[in-house]
């Protein structure tokens, strides 16, 4: 064993209690995981046995190129640790909040219209077929159309393995989702069409068939899958490639798709007429919410849906509601 890696004999069964304390409690903790063997790392490489306010600094300062909020929410996990860890060892050292670097502002999504889909399809039909992606065209057109239709997580998109698809009824099976929460999500009639059609690609030798392969491959090897990261950087590109910004010319974030989807489903409700507010808590299982309050995050008062809000007010109250008279 390295000897540097050896010598936070300090850390090491403090980093295991508390993990093993959160997942007692039904946690997953695997980011939290691997933040803490990130810094562990960092603190036997400098070398030190511990943690302390010096190398804490360094370690902070090693990623500094991140994003406020990564970074912050690093911090947040080491001196959550730190907190527990002082149960026992009331001296030991723990990060004082006041100094982390702060939040982001919040940024307003990009609210992605269905054509603006169409273009991403067309754009993804285009890719070239890679040595070490065959079906990369095929990915990346299902992946963007089960984003936008069933409104899913870049995560449990990846995640989705072949068993958990029902092809004759276009049924998904998320599992180890966000909260611990496993669900299923009928798609809808042409998002069931496109599953069929990649599922023909799919299943093509080489590649690998068994029920645990992911459904989007990203090669011709067993469990070649996409990664988060690797299933965001192809679609940053699609937007690029179909030119997909805003009024102010904003490009959307991959989880704008999400709020996307939240959005067009309202709308929909609200031209087909149909009770809103009882439909919410279905938008919020579907979207593997706990409660609509989660959702409400994603519902954005756009121009259009108030378009549409207000014309479906006028057909209700209109003939009530008198014109003022000078």
């Amino acid at each position: 064993m390295d000897r540097k890696l050896s010598s936070t004999k300090a850390l090491d069964p403090w980093i295991a209690a508390w993990l093993a304390h959160q997942r007692a409690l039904g946690r997953g903790y695997e980011q939290e995981e691997r933040v803490l063997q990130h810094m562990r790392r960092f603190v036997a490489n400098i070398p030190a046995s511990d943690l302390d306010q010096g190398n804490f600094d360094l370690w902070c300062r090693s990623f500094q190129h991140l994003s406020s909020t990564t970074r912050r929410m690093r911090q947040l996990i080491v001196r959550k640790f730190c907190l527990y860890r002082q149960r026992s060892e009331p001296d030991c050292f723990a990060p004082n909040p006041l100094y982390f670097v702060r939040w982001s502002p919040y940024r307003n999504p990009v609210i992605i219209a269905p054509e603006q889909i169409a273009r991403m399809c067309v754009a993804a039909d285009h890719l070239a077929p890679q040595p070490g992606s065959p079906l990369l065209p095929q990915v990346m057109r299902l992946a963007i159309v089960i984003l936008y239709t069933a409104g899913l997580r870049r995560g449990e998109l990846v995640r989705l393995t072949l068993e958990d698809v029902e092809i004759q009824t276009g049924v998904l099976r998320i599992r180890a989702s966000k909260f611990h929460k496993a669900r299923t999500v009928p798609l809808s009639p042409d998002a069931s069409a496109e599953l069929r059609r990649y599922w023909h690609h799919r299943l093509a030798p080489p590649l690998d068939t068994r029920g645990h392969a992911p459904l989007l491959c990203h090669g011709q090897g067993p469990g070649r899958g996409y990664t988060g990261t690797g299933m965001g950087q192809a679609i940053n590109r699609l937007f690029m490639t179909a030119q997909i910004v805003d009024s102010e010319g904003r490009r959307p974030r991959v989880h704008d798709v999400r709020h996307s989807f939240a959005v067009e489903a309202l709308m929909r409700w609200y031209r087909e007429g149909a009770d809103v507010q009882s439909s919410l808590p279905k938008l919020a299982m579907y979207m593997g919410h706990v409660s609509i309050v989660s959702t409400a995050h994603y519902l954005h008062f756009v121009p259009a849906l108030q378009e549409i809000a207000s014309d479906r007010f006028q057909a209700a109250c209109g003939a009530i509601i008198k014109e003022p008279t000078t």
